[in-house]
């Protein structure tokens, strides 16, 4: 059966690819990003954390797609697990980062690196964003950002392998990005994200439309996903961690009060650990 959901485009670049998006598992998303038509390779792919190779070979075979490259953010077997079967049927390059143990990497990516795939159009920026896992990445291209587990829809991964300030610190990146940036995640938990951040943030305004209209995008079994930078900024905790409202929560959290901003999103970090 083929299970491509849906093609997306981000509108605001002329140039910009489309990307497919594949469920797998129980929630997880696994991403094509396709050549753009400029140079006539929609059909050409890159795949995206493939935890499994099963329902991307279905994609692939059922579209005819043609894969070009494998893109990993982090070392979980949840987006690499399929890695393996993958390439026993396409002889392909693996992008990962640098410094985690990406099964048959190719190509060993660190922080401000740029990689270009000519004949499908597309050129991405690494960003270095450790906190989940010790060498998690990022790919920012086209404004588009595939994010891994580092940010959520509405939330933020949890601190398996570094710091609250590494976390913090990669979080922080994001920031400063076009708004109009399309979130890529790799997972379906916006529910239970903003379920917490109506907790942390109970006055926002914004965050209350969003819940009502996620709430109605699952009961229609739709994605959430991918969402925009400006929506993240203005609904996730985890991005407004210099906001008085989240830091004001915080400080009533913890029954301290906290200097930095650092020092709020730990605070939060932990607060969501405490109810997960």
């Amino acid at each position: 059966m083929n299970k491509v959901q849906k093609i997306l485009h981000n509108n605001q670049d002329d140039v910009s690819p489309a990307i497919s998006r594949i469920p797998a598992f129980d929630d997880n998303y696994i991403w094509f990003i396709h050549g753009v038509a400029e140079k006539q390779a929609e059909k050409q792919i890159i795949i995206v954390d493939p935890g499994d190779a099963e329902p991307v070979i279905d994609a692939i075979e059922s579209n005819q797609y043609l894969p070009q490259a494998i893109f990993i953010t982090h070392h979980h077997g949840d987006h690499t697990g399929g890695i393996n079967q993958l390439l026993n049927k396409y002889d392909i390059p693996v992008y990962g980062p640098k410094n985690e143990p990406i099964p048959h990497l190719t190509h060993a990516l660190s922080d401000k690196q740029t990689i270009s795939i000519d004949s499908m159009g597309l050129s991405y920026e690494i960003l270095d964003v450790p906190g989940h896992t010790i060498g998690h990445i990022a790919y920012l291209g086209h404004l588009n950002l595939f994010i891994g587990d580092t940010l959520f829809a509405g939330g933020c991964g949890r601190i398996f392998e570094g710091t609250a300030k590494q976390m913090h610190n990669s979080l922080s990146k994001l920031l400063n990005l076009d708004a109009k940036t399309l979130i890529f995640c790799a997972h379906e938990y916006t529910q239970d994200n903003l379920n917490f951040a109506k907790i942390a943030e109970p006055g926002n305004k914004k965050l209350a439309q969003r819940i009502l209209d996620t709430s109605k995008m699952r009961s229609n079994n739709e994605a959430t996903v991918p969402s925009t930078l400006e929506l993240e900024l203005q609904t996730n905790p985890f991005l407004r961690f210099d906001q008085d409202s989240v830091k004001s929560a915080a400080e009533n959290f913890s029954k301290q009060a906290l200097k930095t901003p650092a020092e709020v999103f730990k605070v939060v970090r932990y607060w969501k650990d405490t109810l997960d």
